[in-house]
């Protein structure tokens, strides 16, 4: 029988972590990756016996594979503390690292929660994410965000959704969003690209465009129309934020 590790990276996750860890109670092994954590984040994984192991930040990639070159099973799950694995897809995940002939990876289609709605269309559904792969098989980039898994191998999907209990509130919603558009800017700068009128003035609106009209946001109501003009708020505020840190490098 093929072992499951599930690793899960943390900073501050004390009100999501509990739940995180209960959901992946099925697997061999829990790995929880901390960087800088000040709340009991590492006393919530250790009372549920994850194992708990600090790393300096250095991006999602990095710190994400931090935790897969610590796994031991022949399977790695990389969720985030944020998300949960319901009973449907657990049982799931349990028949396919079992099959011999299973494939060396695979996206599960993740469902997100807004403000207490769990959002149906505006492109977040269905989300899906390379999450599960063989350990000998997959490795994640080097990206500071918007890291990738790459799997040397046959990849398929799943059928059951990963919950993503994301944006409980606006407040949380803005700590995230300042953190994803410096972290944006900083990467697209460290690229050598630059923002100009198009990318200030066009993508911002094309991408409200883009959530909902042409994924549909509308279909989720009023969160819809939320989610579809503050993505289009973060492409500005990425864009503005790599500007300034051009012009700061040129001065």
């Amino acid at each position: 029988m093929s072992r499951l590790s599930v690793v899960i990276i943390t900073r501050n996750e004390e009100a999501n972590l509990g739940r995180c860890l209960e959901s992946v109670a099925f697997a061999d092994e829990v790995i929880v990756v901390d960087s800088d954590s000040t709340d009991r984040t590492e006393e919530i994984s250790v009372s549920r016996g994850a194992q708990f192991v600090t790393i300096e930040w250095a991006g999602f990639g990095p710190a994400k594979q931090a935790g897969v070159d610590r796994a031991t099973g022949e399977w790695v799950l990389s969720i985030d503390a944020d998300e949960a694995v319901p009973a449907d897809l657990a049982e799931e995940i349990t028949r396919v690292i079992a099959d011999p002939d299973s494939l060396d990876g695979y996206y599960l289609p993740r469902r997100t929660q807004f403000l207490g709605r769990w959002i149906g269309h505006c492109g977040w559904y269905p989300d899906y994410v390379l999450r599960l792969f063989r350990r000998e098989r997959g490795r994640f980039d080097g990206a500071v965000v918007h890291e990738k898994v790459v799997v040397d191998g046959r990849v398929g999907r799943l059928k059951h959704d990963l919950l993503h209990y994301s944006y409980p509130t606006l407040e949380e919603y803005f700590v995230k969003f300042n953190r994803y558009t410096t972290m944006g800017a900083e990467q697209a700068h460290a690229a050598g690209k630059r923002a100009g009128w198009f990318a200030i003035a066009i993508k911002p609106v094309a991408t409200f465009f883009t959530h909902y009209v042409s994924r549909q946001g509308f279909r989720d109501g009023l969160e819809g129309f939320l989610i579809s003009t503050l993505s289009s708020a973060a492409v500005l505020v990425k864009y503005a934020k790599l500007r300034h840190l051009r012009r700061q490098q040129e001065s």
